[in-house]
């Protein structure tokens, strides 16, 4: 049986049991606002415990979680202007992305809006992971007041019973009075020690991303970027489909080639198949007449003439080993099955023989580039790896969704809004440079309203993308 119906099992098991919980403890559980709370003291202990052990060594990362809590604001305030670019000014690319940016973390989620970019979501790392992101970043924030001399009153559950599935978090819920009572930078250290905590889980997820991959994956086939394409000036094509024409613009050439079907561009003496764009010099790309374009190849090289292909020197070795006008069978994979086609091998512009597949070596710019760059530092450039089985694959991305979520989890905490831990520490950070608690207030009071009102915004701009 698939890991889906495993899944969906769990899913049902899991609901009968909240369910049957809420009803039983119905008498203590408190409802606070939307949530409905349960309080208990099984976190305490832990708190009080490691709290006292390693107070000088988590008065030291006191400071190193701080600076994170800076780094992170910073970080979220960055993206978020770059999200606000987008969604205000790049339609397309907002409808491509497809989901609101307002959106809660729920299960098969990349299923329901057929996001193949992303790998799937189930309902068991769902679980999985919201119980280890927020049990460590609320007893992260307990252990932190601990060392601050602030108690921990109860820890415990929310429920979002009016959300499917019901929505689950932890808390610690701490003496707010004694906590305003508390120096200045130790208030911060506990509000940013729950982010500090996301931190840690992220970088655990990506050396166990890294261990599952090294134990279970293995080089299967070739993945290239695009069907091979040179750039002529749109002035410098002589027919499309038949059509002569004397210095066309670039919008005739598109009005006059059918997208997505081949084409017969003419620039001189050579053939082209399609357009991809224009560069921001005024050239066009069009696509080369070559085998791959024409017998519509996808997905990951797996085989040229039944010799494997695992990374691009067997590749450019295999194809070099064919003469032009030769055929071969070429497998590829999609991700779900193996094809194969008899192709004929073609002649490159330098005379060569090829299939006219590209590859770009275009590093990722900025911090997410860099980011993706660490995080998939272990793979070799356009290798598809495949694992050893089922259930290694599904490993390794609840590994990725942990890092992902936890990550995520630790920029959004940080926004300068009121409801996050992010609001209070700006506050707080306010406070401490001006020494004025209404410079302060109405700082935050500011930054609240200001970052409410741009997420009304995106998601004005996000519906209003597909109209």
């Amino acid at each position: 049986m698939s890991i889906m119906f495993w899944d969906l099992m769990l899913l049902g098991i899991f609901l009968i049991g909240v369910t049957t919980f809420l009803i039983i403890e119905r008498k203590k559980i408190k409802r606070e606002g939307l949530l409905f709370l349960y309080h208990t003291s099984w976190g305490i202990n832990w708190i009080e415990k490691y709290g006292k052990k390693h107070e000088k060594l988590l008065k030291f990362l006191s400071y190193i979680s701080v600076f994170i809590g800076y780094v992170l604001m910073i970080l979220m305030i960055y993206f978020f202007i770059k999200i606000l670019i987008i969604y205000f000014f790049q339609a397309d690319v907002v409808r491509a992305i497809k989901i609101p940016p307002i959106t809660p973390l729920i299960p098969y989620l990349p299923q329901i809006f057929k996001l193949s970019w992303l790998p799937p979501f189930y309902f068991s790392y769902w679980i999985l992971i919201l119980a280890v992101v927020a049990i460590s970043h609320e007893l992260f924030h307990g252990i932190f007041a601990k060392i601050a001399k602030v108690k921990t009153k109860t820890t415990g559950f929310g429920f979002f019973p009016f959300f499917f599935p019901v929505f689950l978090a932890a808390f610690v819920n701490l003496d707010e009075k004694k906590m305003e009572k508390v120096e200045n930078f130790k208030q911060r250290a506990v509000l940013s020690a729950g982010t500090f905590a996301n931190i840690l889980t992220a970088l655990l997820g990506i050396i166990l991303m890294w261990g599952i991959f090294v134990l279970s994956f293995s080089p299967a086939g070739v993945v290239y970027d695009d069907y091979a394409y040179g750039f002529t000036m749109p002035q410098n094509i002589t027919s499309i489909n038949g059509v002569n024409l004397t210095s066309p613009s670039y919008e005739t050439v598109v009005n006059l080639t059918n997208p997505g079907n081949l084409n017969e561009i003419m620039v001189g003496g050579e053939t082209f198949l399609g357009v991809k764009g224009i560069s921001s010099s005024g050239e066009v790309a069009l696509y080369y007449d070559s085998p791959a374009i024409r017998n519509n190849l996808s997905g990951a090289i797996t085989e040229i003439g039944g010799e494997k292909t695992l990374n691009l020197g067997d590749l450019s070795r295999v194809i070099s080993s064919y003469s032009v006008g030769e055929n071969v069978n070429i497998s590829t994979y999609d991700g779900t099955s193996i094809s194969t086609k008899n192709i004929e091998i073609g002649s490159s512009p330098e005379g060569r023989p090829w299939i006219g597949i590209t590859f770009l070596n275009q590093k990722p710019s900025g911090v997410v580039g860099a980011v993706s760059t660490f995080m998939t530092s272990y793979k070799e450039s356009h290798v598809y790896y495949s694992p050893n089985s089922e259930f290694a694959k599904y490993i390794y991305d609840l590994f990725w969704w942990l890092v992902l979520i936890s990550f995520s989890v630790a920029l959004v905490n940080m926004l300068p809004v009121g409801i996050f831990d992010g609001g209070r520490f700006f506050y707080l950070t306010v406070l401490a440079v001006t020494k004025s608690k209404k410079i302060a207030e109405k700082s935050f009071k500011l930054m609240t309203a200001l970052f409410l009102a741009l997420l009304v915004l995106l998601m004005f701009f996000w519906a209003k993308s597909f109209f």
